[in-house]
C-alpha cells in the first residue's frame, strides 16, 4: 500500500462498475459500439492511474451474466472489443507488472474467449504489481450459489457437517478468496445500485456514485472518488474507523 504525501494510505482494493457507454454514445449521436470503444480507452487510463497511485487491487465489472440478454449485435461488438483488448494490451499489462485475474462463470463461454482469459492469467501470474480483476460473465448471486453448492457437496459426501459452515468458510469458496474485500466501489453514470456486483464482498465497502459516463472517467475522476472515500467514517458495525489521516 502506498502512502500519499499527507500520510494517507490509498484504499487497497477499488472496484468499479463501468456504466454509461451507451448513454455517452447516444448523447453524441454515435453508435453504441463507439461508446464501448471509448470505454476501453477509459479503462486503459484507469489501470495506469491505479498502478501509479499505489492501489493494490482494481476490480472492473466488464460483462455481467445478465448482459447476454442484450441484442446479439451488441454482444458481438463487446466480445470483439474484449478480444482486441487482450490481444493488444496484454503485453503492455505484463510489461507494467500487472497481474490479471478473472472472476465469473467460464464453463459456458466459447472456447476462444475462455482461452484468451486463461492466456491473460497465465502470462501475468508471476507479476506482483497491481492486481487487475476482470469480472466477466459474472453475477454475484451466481458466485454465492456456486460457493454454497461446493459446501453442499462436501456435506453430502460426509466430509463437512452443516453446523460447521460459517460466513468465513463460505467466503473461502468464492471466486478469489485470497484478495481483500473492496474498500470502495465506484459506479459511473449516476446510477445508484450494485447490479449484482460483489454482493458478498461489498458488505462494508464504501459506495461512491459519480454522475459522468464511463468513457469520460479518468485519473482525476478516480482521485476525486478516492477523496470522497477519505471523507467517510467506516464503522464496520462498531466504532468509527476514519478513512482519512
Amino acid at each position: 500500500m502506498q502512502a500519499t504525501r499527507d500520510g494517507f494510505e490509498m484504499p487497497r482494493h477499488v472496484a468499479i462498475i463501468m456504466d454509461g457507454n451507451g448513454r455517452w454514445a447516444a448523447a453524441r449521436g454515435l453508435p453504441r459500439v463507439e461508446g464501448h470503444r471509448r470505454g476501453v480507452e477509459a479503462l486503459r487510463k484507469t489501470v495506469r492511474a491505479a498502478s501509479d497511485l499505489g492501489i493494490a487491487v482494481l476490480t472492473i465489472f466488464s460483462f455481467s451474466s445478465e448482459n447476454w440478454s442484450r441484442p446479439q449485435s451488441e454482444i458481438r461488438d463487446l466480445l470483439a472489443l474484449l478480444r482486441r483488448f487482450i490481444r493488444n494490451d496484454l503485453a503492455d499489462l505484463h510489461k507494467s507488472n500487472v497481474r490479471v485475474r478473472i472472476i465469473g462463470e467460464r464453463d459456458d463461454l466459447s472456447g476462444d474467449i475462455r482461452s484468451l482469459l486463461e492466456e491473460a492469467e497465465d502470462l501475468t501470474r508471476g507479476n506482483d504489481g497491481l492486481v487487475l480483476v476482470v469480472a466477466f460473465n459474472y453475477g454475484a448471486r451466481q458466485e454465492i450459489a456456486r460457493a454454497a453448492r461446493r459446501l453442499a457437496i462436501e456435506v453430502a459426501a460426509g466430509r463437512l457437517s452443516a453446523e460447521a459452515i460459517t460466513p468465513e468458510l463460505l467466503a473461502r469458496q468464492l471466486d478469489l478468496p485470497d484478495l481483500p474485500d473492496p474498500d470502495v466501489i465506484i459506479r459511473t453514470s449516476g446510477e445508484q445500485r450494485l447490479s449484482n456486483f460483489l454482493l458478498w464482498q461489498a458488505a462494508y465497502s464504501e459506495l461512491v456514485f459519480v454522475p459522468i459516463n464511463w468513457p469520460d472517467f479518468d485519473r482525476a475522476t478516480l482521485e476525486s472518488a478516492i477523496a470522497e472515500y477519505r471523507r467517510r467514517e467506516r464503522r464496520f458495525g462498531g466504532l468509527i474507523a476514519q478513512t482519512g489521516s
